[in-house]
This record gives structure tokens, sequence and C-alpha cells, in this order.
């Protein structure tokens, strides 16, 4: 063999292999310290790539997670003070079946009556008004209801029959020509109340706008009848910006009076769009709506204890079945909510494992292979020593 002094091959090839082993042992140690896999993107290009979109959803979800729990809390407290109203409302009602007792209730029992009926009318318009979540109005029926078109037909007779018309614009985009929703309505009963017409309009109005791509809440009616009964309220509102018009149907001019040109809706001061967003994504949302709550919105600010006891009765027994209505809303709401929170939770819980997957350290198996670098290491060491020891043998040479 040649004995070389100028290049010590042997030792180069020692330190070659030394360094790759010292190199592997600190991103071992890097990666143990860490708990994390990939700690730059040299570590694993794609493995990054993909384990950040799926960190972004996870932190997506966990936040649409607070989301819904703060959507249950709003749910509550409406509920708690609909709770309340229907005791007003009951104690109402019991007022009137005492002052309708005209057998033994004198005028100055009744007129007591009425003294306290009107106290309860200006509690109801107190909770109606002062009800809130945080800044948010709930019951002063802004809520969910960003943009409102409202009018009132002066005709007492409701509109019966399929009723037709169409919406214009949603989303304040104009849907254009030969691209308008068209809502037709099934056949409302000749002796259907406000009730039973606003519902088969909101059915015929949801159908039509899922029907189109929308989710089929952004537009809703509400039918009011006045103190007088000798005419209604129509309300449209919404969570966007909408428009409505006839279209040369019969639908919204029944409601509305005959001729009535297209109907745009006006943003309502310091209303709350009601919109949840309970998803990870854009235009995962949900949306909530609640009817206004006062003596006025429930019938009862005319009422008279004095003069007509039964009509009051059957104006409570109205007010009661509307406050009722919109509490079940609200509690299918919650319940809605709390399904929603159990999706998001088990959609939280497979991403992280697919992200941990990705992302985070096997410690075992990274053990393995740091002790196997540690080892290869100090023999690395030992063996450089060795090839520089070798050199040594030219001096023989030289004595």
């Amino acid at each position: 063999m040649g004995l070389r002094i100028n290049q010590n091959i042997a030792a180069q090839n020692a330190y070659r292999n030394l360094s790759v082993t010292d190199s592997q042992m600190s991103k071992s140690l890097e990666k143990l310290s860490s708990g994390f896999r990939i700690n730059r993107a040299a570590d694993d290009a794609a493995g990054l790539s993909i384990s950040e979109g799926l960190r972004s959803q996870v932190g997506g979800l966990k936040v649409a997670v607070r989301n819904a729990q703060d959507g249950i809390s709003v749910a509550q407290t409406a509920e708690g003070a609909l709770n309340e109203v229907t005791s007003i409302l009951q104690r109402m009602r019991d007022l009137s079946v005492q002052a309708a007792n005209g057998g033994s209730q004198d005028s100055e029992a009744t007129a007591a009556a009425q003294k306290e009926f009107g106290q309860l009318n200006q509690e109801l318009d107190r909770i109606g008004s002062t009800t809130s979540f945080g800044k948010s109005k709930l019951l002063d029926g802004s809520f969910g209801k960003s943009f409102q078109s409202s009018t009132t037909q002066a005709a007492a007779s409701l509109p019966t029959g399929a009723q037709t018309f169409q919406i214009d614009t949603v989303n304040g985009v104009a849907l254009g020509a030969g691209n308008e929703i068209s809502v037709t309505t099934g056949n409302i009963g000749a002796n259907a109340t406000a009730k039973e017409v606003e519902s088969a309009y909101n059915d015929a109005i949801s159908s039509a706008l899922k029907q189109s791509g929308y989710k089929g809440d952004e537009i809703k009616v509400k039918l009011d009848v006045t103190a007088d009964k000798a005419g209604y309220k129509t309300t449209f509102s919404g969570n966007k910006e909408f428009s409505v018009s006839d279209g040369g149907g019969t639908g919204l001019t029944s409601l509305t009076g005959a001729g009535t040109a297209a109907s745009g809706a006006t943003p309502v001061a310091g209303a709350n769009s009601g919109t949840f967003q309970i998803g990870a994504n854009s235009g995962e949302t949900m949306s909530i709506s609640i009817d206004a709550i006062s003596a006025t919105a429930l019938g009862t600010s005319g009422l008279d204890l004095t003069t007509d006891p039964q009509a009051a009765i059957d104006a409570l027994d109205t007010a009661i079945q509307g406050v009722s209505d919109q509490r079940a809303t609200l509690g299918a709401y919650q319940n809605r909510f709390e399904h929603t929170i159990n999706n998001l939770n088990v959609s939280v819980e497979n991403l992280s494992a697919s992200e941990s997957r990705i992302r985070d350290t096997d410690m075992a198996q990274e053990m393995v292979s740091f002790t196997r670098n540690q080892i290869l290491t100090q023999a690395g060491t030992s063996m450089l020593s060795q090839a520089n020891q070798a050199s040594q043998n030219v001096l023989s040479l030289l004595r």
C-alpha cells in the first residue's frame, strides 16, 4: 500500500460520515425537543403545505364552536325574556276573564283590573325595548332583520288561493330579467288567519330561494292585523339587502295593495344581522331572526277591559300563541346549535388527528433514530482518531 501524508483519505472518509451522522443527530434532537416532525419547510415541503391547511381548518372550527355557543346564549337570553312575557300575558288573560264576569264585578273592580292591565302593557314594551345581548337588541324587531320593507293595507280581507310574486334582488345583487326568483304559494283557505297566510308565504319564499341556490332564510314576511282590525301590516325582512315585486302576479299586490311597485328593503338602524359563522369557511353561516315584542306587536295595546273584556280574551289567546311559537322557534335554534357544536367537535378531533400524523414527531421512532445516530457519532469519532493515527506510521520510515 502507499503511505501518504498530504491526503489522508481514510480520515476524510471518516470525517464525511461523521458530519452526516452529526447532522442527522442534530435534526433528531430538534424533533425530540420540539415535538414536531416538521420544523421548517425543508423537513417536508409537501407535508408542511398540507398541515398548514389542516391547521387553518382546525383553528376555524374551534372558533366556530365558540360562535355556536354564543348563538345558544343569544337564543337563551331571548327565550328567557319571552318566558316572562308569557307569564305577563297569562296574567293579563286572567284579568280579562275576571273582568268579563260582569255578574259579580262592579265598575270599580273592572277599572282596577284595567289599571293593572295597562301597567302590564308598559312592562311588555319595556322588555321588548331593553332585552339585549351585549349592545344588540333582541326583542325590538330588528334582530336578524337588517333590511325591512313595510306597508299597511287598509283592506281587512286577507289573500286567498294561490299567490304569486317575484324576488328581484338578493344580497344587493340584481338577478336580471328572466332570472328573478318566482314565488308561488299553495292554496290559502278563504278563512285563513294572518298567521296561516304568513306561514304559507314564508314556506313558499324559503322553497323558492333554496331552489335557486340560496339558504332559504334570506327573506321572510310577517303579517300583523292592525289594532282596529280594519287592515293588516305586511313586513318583508332579511339579513341582507333584497327587493320584491308583483312581477305580474297577485301575491305582493294582495299583501300590500293594488298597483304596488317594486318593494326595496331599507337598512334598519342599529339592527343585528342575526348571522352566526358556524363553519371554518366562507358562507358557512346560520341566521336567526326574532320578532318584535311590544304591546302593539302583540295586539294588546288597544284592549280595554272596562268596555270589551271578551275581545281581550281572544286577543290574548292569539298573543300567547304567537309568543309560544316564537319560543318554540328559539328552542329549535338552540337544539340546532347544539347539534352543530357536536358535529364541529368531531371534525376538530379528526382534522387534528390528521394534522398530528403529518406534523408531530413519533417520539418512539425518533428516539430509535437518535440512539442509532448517537452510537454512529461515537464510532465515527473513534474511527477518525484511528485514521489520523495511521499517518504516524510514516515516521517509522524516517528513523
